[in-house]
């Protein structure tokens, strides 16, 4: 029988890093044992896997701390660089590779597996970005530990999380006519983030003579030009207009990336000045030692559409909820950094409320229809008969039931997404609105074991006139949301001692006129 010892133990280091933490739970099931070298442990504890991995504390530039955790380790994965520290990254880079490679050798690491960067063929590497040749430096470094080593040399990666990919997307979504540098002719070879931990998993298991570098990527060889029009095809925008033009340098177009996007600027100044050299495949060796199964590698368009379906299919808590599971590695991690996902304003409201939580309960699902929303009836009226004009469903549908929701119920021009009786109702709207948007109302206790009332009000941005949109309607937000949980709170308070079932509903029954429901 086999015991835990038996399987093979992976050291990954950046685990809290976009590729590392996606990684982790890849080699859990291919039956890999895990330990995860980290400065910080505390950040890797909000992680899925975190109570299946060993964590010791520790830096990849003190042999001190590597040392003790290449102890039994078969395979040591590298995926640590020091790009957006600020300068001397290079020699911060350097240091880690050649304190990793010494220590994997002395340790008996079977085998050392970086991810490094595409880079062009045919120009000097004293030419590269800075942020290349650093990646390119690091490769050299590792291939001459004496362990064997496979490095994984990649260009834009796409997956949500991940830095190239935020890059592309919030180009995309936020300027519908672009001014843009030159290099956005320069053609590139993406790779999906699934194929990416694929080959990642697969050269653990690579022969003992294999000591080189591979270059990998998807079926598709683009523009980034043409990666921004497939993009908005993708996410169904509307056609960008792109106009390259030669005089923004590559310093100027990467000061200009951090205006527009939210990545920090000292991770988009760098991607974006790696951008002006072709990086293309320039051989396929890799399927030799891992075989390409069907479906993949996947191309750029379905990676688009996987890195974005989480959005898409509405499943809202996986994405923003820091107790939520990843169900495919191209979806985001509650451990993202906040720029990650896309976009999605957010409005929270919390309330203690001096009523049982049941109490508070009916009254959370008796929302809508004939209960009304519980603020500034007039504004939902207009919102109702704005929708309808432009086609949308308004408030005429009501409810189907005066008491209870089921999921899939309709309440006036929400749908009923998600409901776990006496704690959550998530709506998804479906009035007319330039990008998907969720009212989330639950029902609980706080430490002290008072009711708690948490009302939170999601929108994702479809292009720029969804953030418009949000900006433009932020202002009544205080009176509508805010006035909507104040009212929640105090309508559960004054109907506590009602019991339901007499046909009547509570809210009706002790609301003040100006929550009464909106007819």
């Amino acid at each position: 029988m086999e015991t835990t010892t038996d399987r093979p133990l992976c050291l990954v280091t950046g685990a809290s890093g976009y590729i590392g933490g996606r990684l982790v739970p890849e080699l859990l099931a291919a039956g890999y044992r895990v330990r995860c070298l980290a400065r910080s442990p505390g950040k890797l504890r909000d992680h899925p896997w975190a109570g299946d991995v060993e964590v010791v504390q520790g830096d990849v530039t003190d042999p001190a701390s590597v040392g003790p955790a290449m102890r039994g380790v078969a395979v040591a994965y590298y995926l640590v660089h020091a790009l957006g520290t600020g300068r001397g990254f290079e020699d911060t880079d350097r240091q880690g590779a050649q304190v990793f490679g010494t220590r994997a050798a002395r340790a008996g690491v079977r085998r050392i597996v970086y991810l490094g960067g595409l880079t062009p063929a045919g120009v000097p590497e004293r030419e590269l970005s800075p942020h290349l040749r650093s990646r390119a430096e690091v490769g050299r470094v590792l291939l001459a530990s004496g362990v064997p080593t496979t490095v994984l040399r990649a260009a834009v990666i796409i997956g949500s999380g991940s830095a190239s990919f935020e890059m592309l997307r919030y180009l995309t979504e936020r300027l519908p006519v672009m001014i843009t540098p030159s290099w956005v002719r320069t053609r590139i070879q993406p790779i999906a983030v699934r194929d990416v931990l694929r080959l990642l998993v697969g050269s653990a298991r690579m022969p003992a003579d294999v000591n080189r570098a591979f270059d990998i990527g998807g079926p598709d060889v683009l523009t980034y030009r043409d990666m921004m029009l497939r993009y908005a095809a993708v996410a169904g925008l509307p056609r960008r207009v792109i106009l390259p033009v030669p005089v923004l340098t590559p310093r100027l177009s990467g000061l200009w990336v951090g205006l527009v996007t939210p990545v920090p600027a000292g991770i988009a100044r760098p991607l974006a000045e790696s951008l002006r050299h072709e990086v293309v495949c320039r051989e396929t060796d890799i399927t030799r030692y891992v075989p390409d199964p069907p479906g993949h590698p996947i191309g750029f368009d379905d990676a688009v559409r996987l890195a974005l379906k989480r959005v898409q299919d509405a499943e809202v808590a996986t994405r923003w909820s820091s107790a939520s599971v990843p169900g495919a590695p191209s979806d985001p991690l509650p451990t993202d950094p906040a720029w990650a996902g896309g976009s999605l304003y957010t409005d929270l409201r919390e309330r203690p409320v001096d009523a049982p939580p049941e109490a508070l309960w009916r009254v959370i699902e008796g929302v809508g229809g004939e209960n009304g929303w519980y603020s500034f009836p007039l504004a939902w009226s207009v919102r109702g008969i704005a929708d309808r004009l432009v086609g949308g469903v308004g408030l005429r549908r009501g409810r189907r039931d005066a008491h209870r929701l089921r999921v899939g119920d309709s309440v006036d021009f929400w749908r009923v997404e998600e409901i776990e009786p006496g704690r959550l109702l998530r709506l998804r709207a479906e009035m007319r609105l330039p990008g998907p948007a969720w009212l989330e109302m639950c029902a609980g206790t706080d430490g002290s074991g008072r009711t708690h009332y948490r009302q939170r009000a999601l929108f994702h941005p479809h292009g720029l006139l969804g953030h418009a949109y949000w900006w433009s309607i932020s202002p009544f937000h205080a009176v509508v949301f805010g006035g909507m949980a104040r009212n929640i709170a105090r309508t559960a308070e004054r109907t506590a001692g009602d019991a339901p079932g007499d046909g009547t509903p509570a809210t009706d029954r002790t609301a003040p006129p100006a929550l009464r429901p909106t007819r």
